[in-house]
Formats: structure tokens, sequence, C-alpha cells
């Protein structure tokens, strides 16, 4: 069975709009279209390459920071010249971001220890203007009940002085960089909490698994029912929402997602078959006939818990508040086509090698036991 901190674990391998309160210091408004100058911490790995993209699109001054270990060449050449990139770490080496050098904004895209944040945010606070921090819907500190929005309780931790991040501290760590930012920053910070991000690029296979699988053909095993809610949202999607928060200068808290309940595993399915058009069925198999055949839910079946028990919310965070701030989607159809398109692009040996979702050969033995006890069933 499922359980949070399987969820957690997988998830960790990717309050109202306000006003500038008085205790923060005071900000020069900015003017429409002004170009900003943004820092981005992190910016190579998979989201950070999407608003480095979208930003330099409408002309924003780019400066990246990080180690230089993830996708180093991917913003080498002529044609990246006008992207500052500078070198260091966050934990030991902050040296290249010292000095009187300002920004209007900083992305930060790698916050995953409370004390990383503290160290960026009173390094930066007097240079910059607004600080976003992507955190993650895995600091709530339940996903119990349907419609749950940003003031939910979030998770905690025992020790909040730990470090190592597991499946049973990342939410509690991520909740806690949130808190760090806006104590060194307050009234400057804005959090934007995503579920799972999806789309070109991706290389969890996460969701990839299934226009993946819809490409191969034949006999789908789908999990549960056609009607199960799921939720999901494009990076490039997110890249524009974080860039337009910057631009409009809005600050506060938001679950980037899917919009509660509109998307379910029957919706992905079909896409996905649209998509791949490669003939196959797909077959529903029951919850509780997957859980006995030890089928886990979210890493052998992607995108997808049972929303029930502790997670009778899956699926159904409510977004609203990300949406009446700007939050916007391109199509179901549009982001499978571009993920599949992405994953053709990879090496055969990459491909036979997924990293979510069953094997063919699991897959097949599953669908048998389950054909076999569907048989039996008519029988009696």
């Amino acid at each position: 069975m499922t359980t949070r901190r399987d969820f957690i674990a997988v998830a960790a391998a990717s309050a109202g709009l306000f006003a500038l309160p008085a205790l923060a210091r005071k900000v020069a408004a900015r003017k429409p279209g002004q170009p900003l100058r943004i820092l981005v911490l992190g910016g190579t790995g998979f989201l950070g390459p999407h608003f480095v993209d979208a930003a330099r699109a409408k002309k924003h001054k780019i400066t990246l920071f990080n180690r230089g270990r993830t996708n180093p060449t991917r913003f080498s050449g002529e044609e990246f010249k006008d992207i500052e990139q500078l070198h260091g770490d966050r934990k030991s080496d902050m040296k290249a971001l010292q000095g009187k050098r300002r920004w209007d904004a900083v992305l930060d895209t790698s916050a995953y220890i409370p004390t990383d944040v503290t160290r960026s945010t009173r390094l930066l606070a007097k240079r910059v203007d607004q600080y976003l921090l992507v955190s993650t819907i895995s600091v709530y500190a339940k996903m119990d009940k349907p419609g749950q929005d940003e003031s939910a309780p979030l998770a905690t931790l025992a020790d909040p002085n730990i470090t190592e991040v597991t499946g049973e501290t990342y939410g509690g760590l991520k909740a806690l960089c949130e808190q760090a930012a806006e104590k060194e920053m307050p009234g400057r910070v804005t959090v934007v909490r995503p579920g799972l991000i999806v789309g070109p690029g991706d290389n969890t296979d996460r969701f990839t698994y299934w226009p993946a699988r819809a490409d191969r053909g034949g006999e789908i095993l789908a999990p549960g029912s056609a009607a199960d809610p799921t939720q999901f949202i494009d990076v490039r999607d997110l890249a524009a929402f974080l860039l337009h928060l910057l631009e409009q200068q809005t600050y506060g808290t938001f679950n980037a997602d899917a919009p509660a309940g509109k998307l379910t595993m029957g919706e992905l399915l079909a896409a996905s078959q649209r998509a791949a058009r490669t003939p196959s069925t797909v077959t529903w198999v029951p919850a509780d006939f997957l859980e006995a055949q030890q089928v886990s839910a979210w890493q052998d079946m992607p995108v997808w818990i049972p929303p029930q028990g502790e997670y009778a919310g899956f699926g159904r965070l409510d977004t609203r508040k990300a949406q009446a701030a700007g939050l916007m989607y391109r199509s179901l159809d549009a982001t499978v086509a571009d993920t599949l398109a992405y994953w053709r692009t990879l090496p055969a040996e990459r491909r036979a090698k997924p990293r979510a979702g069953l094997s063919p050969q699991r897959e097949a033995d599953v669908l048998k036991q389950w054909q076999v006890r569907e048989r039996r069933g008519r029988k009696q």
C-alpha cells in the first residue's frame, strides 16, 4: 500500500495575495514591461532552463548561480552569451554573489535545506526586491481532504536541525525553507508550491511513462478507474507563472498544479493514445488487486494514487489562488504530445530502461493474473 512517505520520497527525487506590508523594506513599483535583472539559484536542471528560456524571450537579464555540475553545457555557446553564469556553492562558497551588486528578483529553484536558504537570503536581502522560492505540495501535513488550499497545516519535523533529505523529511524541510526565507526578507517572499512537474526534459519518467507506454501499443494496464483524479503541471506553464509573479511583483503563497478535479487518469490515457497513434487497448485494474500483486501506486503506476484514506484529497488540491494570480494552462493533449516527442529523441538504450512504471514483462504478468481472476469471476 502506498503511504504518504512513499509519495514524498518519490517527489523528493521534481495565504492570499497581499500588498507589500509596512514592516518590509520599501520597494519601488516596477514599470510595465520593464526588463528585470533576475538571479537564478540553480537553473540548469529541469525547471530552470524552461524559466530561463521564458525570461530571455521577454528580454529579461539572467544571472545563473550554481556549481556548474548539472547540465554544464546547457547554456554554452554564442547564442547564450547574454546569460551571466556564476559558479559557487550555496552551502560553502557564495563569494561570487558578494559585494554591492543588485538584482530585481531571485528565483530559488534549489531550496532543500533551511540553513542554505537563510544563507542566501541573508546575503542578498539588501540587494534584491523579491525572493521567489520554489517549494512543493509535499509541505502539507496531510492529503486526506479534497480542496485544501494554501492555509492547510504544514508538515513538521521532530528535529528541525536535520539536514538529510529523505521521504520522511522532504516536506518538513521544504516548509522550513519557506519560513527561513520569510524570516530574513519579511513581506518580500513569494512561495510557489508545485505538484508533479511534467513535460519535455523530464528525465524521471513519472509522467512520461504513460505517453511512452501508449507508444508501444498493445494492451495497457491502467490503475484503478478512468474516473480517478490526478494533478500535475506542465513545466512550461509553471515557468511562465513564476516569471509572471516576478514581472507583476506579486507576493504570497500559491499552489501551482492543475485545477482541482479537472484531470482524470482516463483522460491522461486517452490523450496518450491520441498522441502515440499506435493501436492499443486499456484494461483498468482495481486498486485492491494491484496492491495484492505488489504493484505500487505512483512508482509502478505513475501519476496515480487511490483517492481514499490518507490520500482522499489526492488530485484535488485547490489552485484557484494561483489561477487568480495568473497561472494559465496549455491543453493536456499539448503536454502529452510534446512529452512523447521529447521521449522519442532519447537514445534507444535510454528508452529501453524507463525510470518509473512497470517493465513490459511485469505488466504482462499482472494482466495475465487479472484475466485469470476475471474468468473465475464469470464462472461463479
